[in-house]
């Protein structure tokens, strides 16, 4: 009886054993796994960050990546870009510019700055904070000389820039020139009466009401507005005079807002000569090596940048402000 008993309980111990050990394994193989999926998991998440920064990075193309890859020091033309509308609602505004343009001359392998241009124009405020910033450069860096390129269109406030430059060119076909002012404005006072609408306005100043396009235009809104676009006008006059100097000939013509090609430029003396980014660089600059210098932008403002600059465009077009255009 009492081997029986022994012989139960020993073959009861070694059933509790037994499941004891295949718990064991089995927990055993389970914390295996989720150490290995979570190794997995870790690798994984790894590999997209490295895909992700390696696609920002090259779709930033900070400035001077050329440089650093191939990493030999060699002399360079640093290429900054104006294109499209100047304005601080787009992306060729003062500050990014300014900023950008800082960056190419103090480059250690900056032998030259080329500005290439191909541009409308837009404010006159931008152009102007624009311009002055690369005078103040010239005059920091006396060794570095600037270059302006015009390529389809240098004109307006883009030209008020390019004046900046040691020389100008622009290819045959170029336009260059519009020294003018503008101002866009419309009128509906004949349309709401036809229509039957009544304009309630409530303002506190005289003057508040100026240019709205629902009201008749009064004689001394017009004086005082003309005046503004006066005094801007000779402010770009004075620019273009003083970075052109003697090369500018005497022609009456040359600041009433008129355009001219470049082949035509050459002779009015509003560019130096006839050429591309390239063959400036080539046969003017002396140094063929080119590298860009662009404005640091977020992700979201690359992705976003053509519809910025289209919104950016269509509002600056109907706002009440001056451009050089």
């Amino acid at each position: 009886m009492s081997n029986g008993n022994v012989e139960n309980g020993t073959r009861a111990e070694d059933t509790t054993h037994w499941e004891r050990q295949t718990l064991e394994k089995l927990l055993l193989a389970q914390l295996t796994e989720q150490r290995r999926a979570r190794r997995w998991g870790l690798f994984l998440k790894l590999l997209v960050l490295v895909y992700l920064f390696t696609l920002l990075f090259v779709i930033w193309d900070p400035p001077g990546l050329g440089e650093w890859l191939d990493r030999e020091p060699a002399e360079h033309v640093a290429v900054i870009d104006i294109d499209g509308l100047i304005a601080s609602a787009t992306a060729m505004n003062a500050h990014e510019l300014n900023r950008t343009l800082r960056q190419a001359f103090e480059d250690d392998d900056t032998s030259a700055v080329m500005l290439r241009i191909n541009s409308g124009g837009g404010s006159p405020v931008q152009a102007g904070i624009i311009h002055d910033e690369i005078l103040r450069l010239r005059s920091e860096h006396e060794e570095i000389p600037v270059y302006a390129v015009i390529a389809d269109v240098g004109a307006s406030g883009a030209y008020y820039i390019a004046v900046a430059a040691d020389e100008i060119y622009a290819n045959e076909n170029s336009i260059v020139g519009s020294i003018g002012v503008r101002m866009d404005s419309f009128g509906l006072v004949e349309l709401i009466d036809r229509w039957g609408i009544e304009r309630r306005l409530f303002t506190a100043g005289e003057s508040k009401d100026l240019l709205d396009p629902f009201l008749p235009l009064r004689e001394q809104e017009v004086d005082h507005v003309m005046g503004l676009l006066d005094q801007i006008h000779q402010q770009f006059i004075d620019v273009v005079r003083t970075g052109r100097g003697e090369r500018l000939v005497n022609d009456r013509d040359l600041f009433t807002g008129l355009i001219w090609t470049g082949r035509e430029s050459v002779e009015l003396g509003l560019i130096d000569g006839l050429g591309d980014d390239r063959s400036v660089a080539r046969d003017v600059i002396g140094i063929e090596k080119m590298v860009e210098f662009k404005p640091r932008r977020t992700f979201m403002q690359l992705l976003l940048a053509d519809i910025s600059t289209s919104i950016g465009d269509r509002i600056l077009n109907w706002a009440h402000t001056p451009q050089l255009r």
